[in-house]
């Protein structure tokens, strides 16, 4: 049986964490404040890359498009298992 290698990503340097954090959490609030669910619009962009996803309110899209969606997901996968672990 052959043996496949686990892929390895280089963790986010703590500047860029920040950053992410940011942008994140002015994106969440700028889906909240135009009436949309957050979590799925997120979840809508990380998913398929469609800008459209989110807002353009708050400079949202622009932010969120400054990082890469692997970033965002490792980001928010990071604070979930800091809080459940």
């Amino acid at each position: 049986m052959m043996e496949t290698a686990t892929h390895k990503l280089d963790h986010l340097e703590r500047a860029t964490q920040n950053e992410v954090k940011a942008n994140i959490e002015t994106v969440y609030t700028a889906l909240k404040e135009k009436g949309y669910n957050p979590i799925t619009q997120i979840v809508g962009y990380i998913l398929s890359g469609d800008p459209t996803y989110i807002t353009s309110h708050r400079n949202a899209r622009t932010l969120i498009g400054k990082l890469e969606r692997d970033e965002l997901l490792e980001e928010m996968v990071r604070e979930f298992l800091r809080d459940v672990l």
